[in-house]
């Protein structure tokens, strides 16, 4: 038998914070009259910090995140490394795991001149309909917490800040700017501040307060920055604000709050220092911000006279880390008849190799007691030709939508990794998209337009003056332009941006072209006018104004023949961002022909993978989901061609949960979620069996959202109560007596387990769950073993079901391991309002171990 405990597995660990002297870095500050000081407190620009030569501090470069690192610059040639969306690393339930991809943002921040990642996300899964759900981790606390820990060492292991954020009860998109979250003290406390309380626990060193208001006060003037942040929690660290969130100048810089962004702000800079000497802000208050901010330069690196950070160890295959993730995120929701893994016809074929388990060799792990001979695995029926349907199979969904996305170098579709995966095995390949989604247009990409000056792929970028003379140009790979790369201080004095390419005609018929901007915009095909018009500001979310501002479309027939050329201009004005957009897609294929000869090809074949999923217009930041079904005919499909075959495999590519109407006609189910650059090649060893699918669920299912209990997101008169109150996720479903389609927790292997023991003893820190399984099946696999705790009930809490602790245990088959769970004391104490502190939660304390919130087989009370 195995011991097995959380963290048995080396994972990097944060690298020791450089001894920060604060004596050394008052007499800095000292050195600052109050101009100079309060002139650090905003940024130089939109990512940038300013610096101060006379105290050695250089300027510190801020990143979004969190699935990777863009850099400064809205530019498609400077690539990033992708990794799966937040869902989809909280699924692995694997803190290591997570560390070393945390390690690898790193190394990519550092590459990039990067001091400051915008990154974890801690704000909970409160409901499925949360527009930016795929960037937040969970429904619970105590896993969204662990893994933003784990996120956080790996991160700052290599130098880097790493920024929780969205600081707090930033749950929702609709008017999230301004909406004044209602949520009673002992919820706060228990549920949205944990996570936070986590991450400074694991020494985070930024926090970035949210757009909202908690209890009628805006988060960057909110008490909440003080107490807990700054003071039980003891926070050194620096508190940021989200990018236009500073409204105030008394009250947010009498506050916590220490860095508005982006900078300079007007309200932070001389209203600032009048405040100061008029005595209606502390200048105490001023030099803690300065402190905190010389403090985190002096951690980055950014500030002499103190050491540098070490550099960041980059993973020697960063390719194969994020391969291997997309894997260990994969939830497999149903696998009825054991369809998977699939087997390829016979022939060599990396997809077909052996399955390995992490650490481990081919049908077993090192140091394993087998207890006896491995039992013999049954070859599943060969695969000799395999369909492969679905609007996500040849373009995968790899990122959610707003202003964390980045742009990859390249991204492996689940069609080619599959193709990849079986070359050489005999087994034929064939594909059908079956329907075709009702997306925003597609701009333009170096696979369907030139440069109409030089000729290479891509699109000539030109910044107009007022009289029309050319300020500036440049050749960009996308017809998407967030904002100029090569000359930018020089394009922002145009008054307007062109946009121009020849397009190739390689379809006749009637096509749709598109253009994106604010004010003024215009199209011209071959000099013919389509689009001339004045578009509105629908919104003041910075993410539509600088990232997704609305389309304006056109129709026009075209033939075959001279390449067409397309002419986009928009106007440039103040708050009115720089975002410009070209788009062209040809006639679409009838949708009952192009679903019937999807229903053939899956008929014709021996297996058939269906990739279906939500597109930009369902998940994104900037606005919530009116529903959560999947769009266009997609359901159709799956029904369709689960019919037509009984051996199909459905994934599901979306960032948070959509609803499955034919889930228990479709015999496997895997959810890959929004899987990121590796997409096809991890989907793959998933499917082919080099590697189990490990991910658990990290949110609840709904079978549909109507009748399901799931909080609003849409304000009232700009309040949006928490009126559920601790009841999130499972607890909610128990607490109204139905059943979801899927339970937090819940995932299959490619092994089975039995829970054979459990016993709770106390510890000197909360207690120790011994949870004793065995691996009943015929292949080695990873068990996340759960530990959930029920205690009495009093008047805010029923007392029923929430996640204690969890630990994942590798076995091999017929092996029987003990996972040693810890129960922090937290688990066990509740938020007192009246104590202003915490107290023992009611007894009796009952734990249940399980492989999810519904299925708990052992029962055991906590013993002294």
């Amino acid at each position: 038998m195995t011991m097995i405990t959380p963290g048995s597995v080396s994972a990097p660990q944060p690298a020791d914070t450089p001894p920060i002297g604060d004596g050394q870095i008052d007499a800095l500050v000292a050195r600052l009259d109050l101009p100079a000081r309060i002139r650090l407190l905003s940024g130089a620009g939109t990512f940038r910090t300013q610096r101060e030569p006379a105290l050695g501090l250089r300027e510190m470069g801020v990143s979004d995140g969190p699935a990777g690192v863009r850099g400064e610059k809205w530019d498609e040639r400077d690539t990033a490394l992708l990794l799966p969306s937040a869902t989809a690393l909280a699924a692995t339930w694997d803190e290591d795991l997570v560390t070393a991809l945390g390690g690898l943002l790193a190394a990519e921040a550092r590459r990039k001149g990067i001091h400051i990642l915008l990154a974890p996300t801690l704000n909970l899964h409160r409901t499925p309909a949360a527009g930016r759900h795929f960037e937040c981790y969970a429904e619970d606390p105590l896993l969204t917490g662990r893994t933003a820990a784990a996120y956080i060492r790996g991160v700052q292991a290599g130098g880097v800040a790493a920024t929780a954020k969205h600081y707090v009860a930033n749950d929702s998109e609709t008017d999230r700017l301004t909406l004044d979250a209602r949520v009673d003290e002992r919820t706060l406390y228990e549920v949205y501040l944990a996570p936070f309380e986590a991450a400074v626990r694991a020494g985070v060193w930024v926090v970035m307060s949210a757009y909202n208001r908690v209890n009628g006060v805006t988060m960057s003037e909110s008490p909440l920055l003080d107490e807990p942040l700054k003071g039980s929690w003891g926070f050194d660290g620096v508190v940021v604000s989200d990018w236009g969130a500073v409204r105030s100048t008394e009250g947010a810089a009498g506050a916590s709050q220490d860095l508005a962004m982006p900078g300079p702000h007007p309200l932070w800079g001389e209203p600032l220092v009048a405040a100061v000497r008029e005595g209606r802000v502390p200048v105490a208050a001023i030099d803690d911000k300065v402190l905190r901010l010389l403090r985190l330069a002096a951690r980055v690196g950014a500030l002499d006279g103190f050491p540098p950070p070490p550099p960041a160890p980059a993973p020697a295959d960063p390719r194969g880390l994020l391969r291997r993730a997309v894997a260990a995120g994969c939830v497999l929701l149903r696998n009825e008849g054991g369809l998977l893994p699939l087997s390829p016809a016979p022939g060599a074929s990396p997809g077909a190799a052996p399955y390995s388990a992490p650490g481990g060799t081919a049908g077993g792990l090192p140091g394993a007691d087998t207890g006896g001979a491995v039992p013999a695995v049954e070859p599943p029926r060969a695969v000799r030709r395999l369909a492969v349907i679905g609007p996500n199979a040849a373009a995968a969904r790899v990122q959610g939508g707003g202003s964390a996305g980045v742009f990859p170098a390249a991204v492996v579709s689940p069609l080619d990794g599959i193709r990849e995966a079986l070359s050489g095995t005999g087994t034929e390949v064939v594909y059908a998209e079956g329907v075709t989604l009702d997306t925003r247009p597609t701009p333009l990409h170096p696979g369907n337009s030139r440069n109409p000056r030089t000729g290479e792929p891509g699109v000539l970028v030109r910044y107009l003056a007022a009289d029309g003379t050319e300020v500036c140009a440049e050749h960009r790979l996308s017809g998407r332009i967030l904002e100029p790369g090569d000359a930018p201080e020089l394009a922002r004095t145009a008054a307007a941006v062109e946009v121009s390419a020849l397009v190739a005609v390689t379809v006749p018929g009637e096509w749709r072209f598109a253009v994106v901007g604010l004010g003024a915009v215009t199209l011209h095909a071959d000099g013919e006018p389509l689009i001339d018009t004045h578009v509105a500001a629908e919104s003041d979310d910075p993410t539509y104004v600088h990232v997704a501002p609305s389309f304006r479309t056109a129709v026009r027939k075209v033939a075959p023949g001279e390449p067409l050329h397309l002419v986009a201009t928009r106007e440039l004005a103040p708050e009115q961002g720089l975002a410009v957009a070209l788009a062209a897609d040809p006639p679409r294929a009838d949708e009952d022909q192009a679903l019937a000869e999807a229903v053939a090809c899956a008929r014709g074949a021996d297996a058939a993978v269906v990739v279906v999923g939500t597109t930009d217009e369902i998940e994104s930041e900037g606005f919530d989901r009116p529903s959560l079904a999947l769009p266009g005919r997609q359901d159709e499909l799956v029904a369709a061609v689960a019919a037509a075959n009984p051996r199909t495999v459905v994934i599901v590519n979306s960032g948070g949960p959509v609803e499955l109407p034919w889930r228990e006609s479709a015999p496997a189910v895997l959810l890959c979620w929004f899987p990121g650059q590796e997409a096809g090649h991890g989907l793959a060893d998933v499917l082919f069996g080099r590697a189990e699918p490990g991910g658990r669920l990290p949110t609840t299912w709904a079978a549909a959202a109507e009748g399901a209990p799931l909080p609003a997101t849409a304000p009232s008169a700009g309040v949006l109560d928490y009126a559920e109150g601790p009841y999130l996720g499972h607890r909610a479903w128990r607490r109204a007596g139905a059943a979801p389609a899927y339970w937090f927790g819940h995932g299959l292997g490619y092994t089975t387990w039995e829970y054979e023991s459990l016993t709770v003893r106390a510890a000197s820190q909360g207690a120790l769950a011994l949870v004793s399984v065995r691996n009943t099946g015929a292949r080695p696999g990873r068990e996340v073993v759960q530990v959930y705790l029920t205690t009495g009930p009093d008047d805010h809490d029923d007392g029923t079901l929430r996640l204690a602790g969890y630990a994942a245990v590798h076995a091999a088959p017929g092996e029987s391991v003990v996972a040693e769970v810890p129960i922090e004391p937290r688990t066990l104490e509740r938020w007192s309002p009246g104590d202003a502190g915490w107290v023992p939660r009611p007894h009796p304390y009952t734990f249940h171990a399980g492989p999810s919130a519904a299925h708990h087989p052992l029962t055991a009370p906590l013993t002294p």
